[in-house]
């Protein structure tokens, strides 16, 4: 693993809505950092509602990270396909992001409390 993926703690509040609901909040956000990129705030899967997502057919995969499950955000509103994402057994300096999802940008609101 390059050495400019690193992973750290946030110490923030971190919440994702959508459709007026609270979907996830939690205090054990981590950031994925990688050079000068904008960090990527992963969330503890026990922390996210989960009942409001479904496993989704797309499979993607990084070089540095693995393959990655995504999720289809399911709302009153209908669905926003893969609006999230996770690395199941990713190794090595980002193993720590196992068990928790991203969220894409623009699909539900991710922002700091």
């Amino acid at each position: 693993m390059p050495s400019d993926l690193t992973i750290v703690a946030s110490e923030s509040t971190w919440i994702v809505r959508a459709d007026g609901a609270i979907l996830a909040e939690t205090r054990r956000a981590i950031e994925l950092r990688e050079g000068d990129r904008p960090p990527v705030v992963y969330i503890p899967r026990e922390d996210v509602a989960m009942a409001f997502f479904e496993p989704s057919p797309t499979r993607t995969a990084s070089p540095r990270m693995g393959p990655a499950r995504h999720f289809s955000f399911v709302g009153r509103d209908g669905e926003v396909r893969d609006a999230a994402w996770s690395y199941e057994a990713p190794e090595g300096s980002v193993a720590g992001i196992a068990g928790h999802l991203a969220f894409r940008e623009g699909c539900l609101t991710v922002q700091r409390a």
